[in-house]
């Protein structure tokens, strides 16, 4: 297997790896008979696979994207039938999002396809190199990004002068 390159950071090796199953489980759920869908709409689904009838503000934070993108994204998912709005009980102002029909049986397939991927996964690595794996990427999801500072944003940048 070969080993990364020097010029191949870490973040561009995690995010080259997502691309790829993101992009597997995106064939999968147009297999499965969702049409219309892009990649992108996978970052609304997936938040409510995992927890149906959020709020859109709560949707943005989990996919950490900014509401208005996500309201975007919402919107259009509504348009074609994968999700729907509903009055919260709690509150009559707000709307809460749900899967519609539709999106269930998307998420269905896109559920199928992420086990398929962690069969690959973990054939690819073993057990232990699998879950060792898994143990890793937990830890660095807790990491928190040091805030940028105005000095530290302009080192990053190129500059002819220097």
């Amino acid at each position: 297997m070969p080993e990364p390159g020097a010029a191949s950071s870490t973040p561009t090796l995690l995010r080259t790896a997502y691309n790829v199953l993101s992009a597997a489980i995106y064939r999968a759920a147009a297999q499965a008979g969702a049409s219309g869908l892009r990649p992108a709409h996978g970052n609304a689904m997936e938040m409510l696979a995992i927890e149906d009838g959020l709020r859109l503000t709560d949707i943005a934070d989990r996919a950490g994207m900014a509401p208005q993108s996500m309201g975007e994204l919402v919107d259009d998912l509504v348009s074609k039938g994968y999700l729907r709005r509903q009055e919260d009980p709690a509150d009559r102002r707000a709307k809460r999002i749900y899967l519609a029909a539709q999106g269930h049986r998307t998420a269905l397939a896109s559920q199928q396809a992420v086990r398929q991927a962690e069969e690959q996964i973990e054939s690819l690595l073993g057990p232990r190199q699998y879950q060792q794996l898994r143990r890793n990427l937990a830890r660095i999801a807790q990491l928190e990004a040091p805030p940028a500072t105005a000095t530290s944003v302009a080192e990053d940048r190129p500059d002819s002068s220097r």
